[in-house]
């Protein structure tokens, strides 16, 4: 038996009315389709009593600083990527150290990506990517050349078995795990772009997300991995900053899977320069003219509103998915260092309303400046596995943010305009900059990783 629909004053989902709170329930948005919602006070009661529960002290003489956490899926195992070339386990409910990684690459270790309970992925500054087993890390499943420089982030698409990397030579590089052996996988150059710091995939992979140095971000809407995107293979969506009416129209890309932009900004911008301009409507696929629908693999190119950056630049560092896929968490600083800031941005769904028409697919919703201690590093910060918090470096420490005082859903307390994030609580118990800080999927726990090397685990104390 359908539930009947709540009462006005419930329905949080934006649009309003019967459609909207259909659509809402469509995207489990709604109490009738997501129990979590009635235990979410429980969740922020055992959060907002947590506290600094052990550190595992790692010397900065062999380790180097901590770059990332990653937990497995089953939270039975806590890796740390360091500084130093190695890769660390340990058991984060015993906080007992398990397995030390010593030469688990020839340079830094830049991040972890787990494809399931006992097969890992690392990459790091040697160019490389490795894959381990968990049953058998005396030696690499294998080692993944393709890179030409620093890689700095993994993705993982679970239905395909693709493994997604992104490094500082510009390049998305697709991985097929299912035809992996001891000399590697068969891999493939899917996009390329400049100044590109990080690249994520939404829970669905429907969407690919990249962030630039130069204060850019790149969607790639309604994905299909399995095709590269080469010139003139994919069609464009026109772009522009999340609030101004003024468009950076992309273009099409060049040999090496490049885009090109064209238009009020081309200073700086992410993609390489196309001197033949804009594509034309007419060289734009058939699937792009289909009743106003965007078709696969189409490029938006924004430049998100950052709080006091206005009329400056601005570096994306860090880039995040809420674990629904309702919006995107950017870490970003000005291009003088002197300022920083978290910002939330909810994705705004639906295409427009023709495919040269201008689109804007997020909304700054909430941002807090942050402390700006540790200029130069890059501050990996992270969403609780149910989306309601955000853990985030501060200076020696951590913050967990809300988009309210009570860890609301966001799209429960979705604001017409940009609002501060709520500080929940904030837990110091490192020495030095904090650099790194995830959630446990499984356990209420938090862990922390800063620049000396220590590596904190924080869990609820009564």
């Amino acid at each position: 038996m359908e539930p009947a629909m709540p009462p006005a004053s419930s329905r949080a989902v934006p649009g309003g009315g019967l459609f909207g709170w259909l659509r809402g329930r469509c995207l489990g948005r709604s109490a009738a389709v997501d129990p979590a919602r009635d235990t979410f006070r429980a969740m922020t009661g055992l959060y907002a009593s947590i506290q600094p529960a052990d550190s595992v002290y790692l010397s900065t003489r062999t380790h180097g600083a901590v770059f990332n956490l990653e937990y497995s899926p089953d939270g039975s195992v806590l890796t740390v990527a360091c500084e130093q070339t190695e890769v660390l386990l340990f058991d984060p409910i015993s906080s007992k150290h398990i397995k030390t990684l010593s030469e688990a690459h020839e340079d830094c270790v830049n991040n972890i990506r787990f494809l399931d309970n006992r097969l890992f992925a690392t990459c790091s500054d040697d160019t490389t990517i490795a894959l381990w087993d968990l049953r058998k890390l005396n030696t690499k499943v294998c080692t993944l050349h393709g890179h030409t420089s620093w890689v700095k982030n993994i993705e993982y698409d679970t239905n395909t078995r693709l493994l997604v990397t992104s490094g500082f030579d510009g390049n998305v590089i697709i991985w097929d795990t299912n035809r992996c052996t001891e000399d590697g996988c068969p891999h493939k150059k899917f996009f390329h772009t400049r100044f590109l710091m990080r690249m994520r995939l939404t829970p669905d992979c429907s969407k690919m997300l990249i962030s630039t140095s130069s204060g850019y971000l790149l969607i790639l809407h309604d994905l299909d991995l399995n095709k590269s995107l080469e010139v003139g293979s994919y069609p464009i969506l026109r772009a522009r900053r999340t609030t101004s009416s003024s468009d950076v129209t992309s273009s099409g890309s060049s040999s090496g899977s490049s885009s090109g932009l064209s238009g009020p900004r081309t200073v700086g911008s992410p993609c390489h320069q196309n001197d033949s301009g804009p594509l034309p409507e007419k060289h734009m696929s058939r699937s792009s003219q289909r009743e106003g629908g965007s078709p696969r693999n189409s490029l938006e190119v924004l430049t998100p509103e950052v709080p006091g950056e206005r009329d400056r630049g601005n570096c994306i560092t860090s880039l995040q998915l809420h674990p629904k896929g309702w919006a995107t968490l950017l870490r970003c600083s000005s291009n003088t260092d002197d300022q920083e800031w978290t910002c939330v941005y909810e994705f705004q769904e639906g295409a427009p309303v023709r495919p040269v028409s201008p689109r804007c697919s997020l909304r700054l919703t909430h941002c807090i400046e942050e402390a700006n201690v540790g200029r130069g590093y890059i501050k990996e910060l992270c969403f609780s596995p149910d989306g309601r918090m955000i853990s985030s470096p501060h200076g020696f420490g951590i913050r967990l943010l809300g988009f309210d005082a009570y860890c609301s859903e966001l799209v429960d307390c979705l604001p017409k305009e940009a609002s501060p994030l709520k500080e929940i609580r904030s837990l110091y118990s490192h020495n030095d900059v904090v650099l790194t800080t995830k959630f446990s999927p499984t356990h209420c726990q938090i862990a922390s990783g800063c620049l000396s090397g220590r590596v904190s685990l924080y869990q609820p104390k009564f």
